[in-house]
């Protein structure tokens, strides 16, 4: 035997229907996604007043994208990647949340002092296997070298970023201050670190590549 609704009951039946659909849907799209800048001074805000640095920024971008984002500012001024290997583990054991995404933005002060790109490589490369132990995706930031360092350290040091996130099929965003590197209306006084606009910069070229990490595009 079935059961025949009134047509006036069958709509609001259907309407209901939709109301639920419509409302798990904007649950899950509400869903709060966290993210952890876990990097240098380029992304703690060096120089810059509170609010204005790359974690700010990049949370109040990927919310005007639609995204219920809370971006935790995991950057220290000067830290090379060995420096930042050294901090990981207390770094994570101490976050309230396991992020959902890592962007990782290491090295730029390896290259600025010098030092081995081997000796990079291999810090980087614990960074992300510790990440990958944890189950935590990875934005890997990439730098580059600039030509004056000569072209054997530029191969050595450029290859980096793009072999480990092959490695560990992490996303990868190859060049952090595209756009801003060698841009003094982009940087402040000392004509290395981002000024406001330079971190709104780096913000606008990397959203996109953040957005396809959370699968959001």
């Amino acid at each position: 035997m079935s059961l025949r609704l009134p047509y006036g009951a069958a709509r609001f039946l259907v309407y209901a229907l939709l109301l639920m659909v419509g409302s798990i849907s904007g649950a899950a799209e509400a869903k709060d996604v966290h993210i952890l800048a876990f990097g240098d001074s380029l992304t703690a805000g060096y120089g810059l007043p509170p609010g204005q640095g790359f974690a700010p920024q990049l949370e109040d971008s990927l919310r005007r994208n639609g995204v219920r984002a809370f971006v935790t500012n995991a950057g220290v001024s000067g830290n090379t990647a060995a420096q930042g290997r050294a901090r990981l583990a207390w770094t994570l054991d101490g976050l309230k949340t396991k992020p959902d995404l890592a962007i990782v933005a290491l090295g730029a002060n390896d290259m600025l002092r010098g030092l081995p790109p081997k000796q990079t490589r291999a810090d980087l490369d614990v960074i992300l296997a510790e990440f990958q132990r944890r189950g935590i995706p990875v934005l890997l930031a990439g730098m580059l070298a600039p030509p004056n360092l000569g072209q054997r350290y530029m191969a050595e040091y450029n290859s980096i970023f793009p072999d480990l996130a092959g490695k560990y099929r992490a996303s990868l965003y190859p060049f952090f201050l595209s756009g801003v590197a060698g841009v003094p209306a982009l940087n402040l006084p000392d004509r290395v670190h981002p000024n406001f606009q330079g971190i709104k910069r780096m913000v606008t070229g990397i959203t996109p590549s953040v957005l396809a990490a959370l699968g959001r595009k």
